[in-house]
């Protein structure tokens, strides 16, 4: 259940984002140092995004999740995809994605720079 609702906070989190005129570059990226959920760029910005998908916050907010530990793994995960595609002259941050789901609605929280 958990991983389909994972999956499904992740598909709302890429329609969001194309909905607010970013363009969809990359979905699940992964490399033999983890993952990165969704790449997204606007303008001359690339954003590496984590989602956290949630059905309450029992356990706290969904961002809260992201520990240091994990953030400094998507950073390395990002800096393999930027030297694997020759990416230059382009700015780049990381955003989370929080979807937290309540009697059958949703709400995203899109937190820019994040980490």
């Amino acid at each position: 259940m958990n991983k389909e609702l994972g999956k499904y906070g992740e598909l709302l989190s890429r329609k969001y984002l194309i909905d607010k005129g970013y363009y969809l570059k990359e979905v699940n990226y992964k490399n033999k140092l983890g993952e990165i959920d969704i790449i997204v760029q606007k303008d001359n910005v690339i954003v590496f995004i984590e989602v956290k998908t949630r059905k309450n916050t029992k356990y706290g907010l969904p961002r809260e999740s992201i520990n240091y530990k994990k953030q400094m793994k998507i950073r390395k995960v990002a800096e393999e995809y930027i030297i694997r595609n020759k990416i230059r002259n382009t700015d780049f941050r990381f955003d989370v994605m929080e979807v937290l789901f309540k009697d059958k609605k949703y709400k995203i929280n899109h937190i820019i720079n994040a980490f």
